[in-house]
């Protein structure tokens, strides 16, 4: 098991619906959290965002144990209209920044592991990147290349004792889909409780889990 009490956990889009419930269950399980976003001075779509992200945590604790990505942002409407900007929104933040961050942190964690700790990161690439869905054609290929990106990299920090955990819930009751970057949200059938999702994530970094699937929040 993981140790959450005590430990550093850097949580990016700590201000989102669901990065805060995640934030606030890892601080009741003990956990000192540093959060990061756009309306705390950081550019997560940058490297040098990620950077400053990353050494601010460091700066203020000395340490760090662990990444939370929950940032994102969602766009809907045919593939056939998608404009150039929108695929390069999606793609800043919901891959290539993550990608950055990861990479960012992983000296930090990598301390952490050699000093005895189980550090770990967990990524949010949602149920798209499982099932990539029409008429959201550019989101779910920004997540599915996160997805990706973190299986491959998984293999590589295992050996630096660092755990990568992809969460990838359902359609989940936050207001992610009510602030598109373009077009409209279609109706979606029931949303999952963000609060049950950010407590089953949380479980899985105690419980050491290593893939959390679509059916793991069902």
């Amino acid at each position: 098991m993981t140790k959450l009490d005590g430990a550093v956990v850097l949580v990016a889009g700590a201000t989102g619906g669901l990065g805060s419930r995640i934030a606030a269950q890892l601080e009741s399980a003990g956990a000192t959290v540093v959060g990061a976003s756009r309306s705390t001075g950081f550019d997560l779509r940058t490297p040098a965002g990620n950077d400053a992200a990353v050494a601010s945590a460091m700066a203020a604790h000395g340490r760090l144990d662990g990444l939370v990505i929950a940032t994102g942002e969602v766009a809907f409407g045919p593939a056939s209209e998608l404009l150039q900007g929108t695929v390069d929104e999606l793609f800043s933040l919901n891959t290539i920044g993550p990608i950055h961050l990861i990479t960012a942190a992983h000296a930090a964690l990598a301390a952490s592991a050699a000093a005895g700790n189980e550090p770990f990161i967990v990524t949010i690439s949602g149920v798209v990147a499982e099932s990539p869905t029409a008429g959201l054609a550019a989101y779910s290929a920004s997540k599915a290349g996160l997805a990706a990106f973190v299986t491959a990299a998984a293999r590589e920090y295992r050996r630096a004792g660092i755990r990568i955990l992809d969460a990838r819930p359902g359609h989940t009751g936050t207001e992610l889909s009510a602030h598109p970057i373009a077009g409209t949200a279609p109706a979606f059938g029931a949303a999952l409780d963000p609060d049950a999702v950010a407590a089953r994530i949380v479980r899985a970094i105690v419980d050491g889990e290593k893939d959390l699937p679509s059916a793991a929040f069902a």
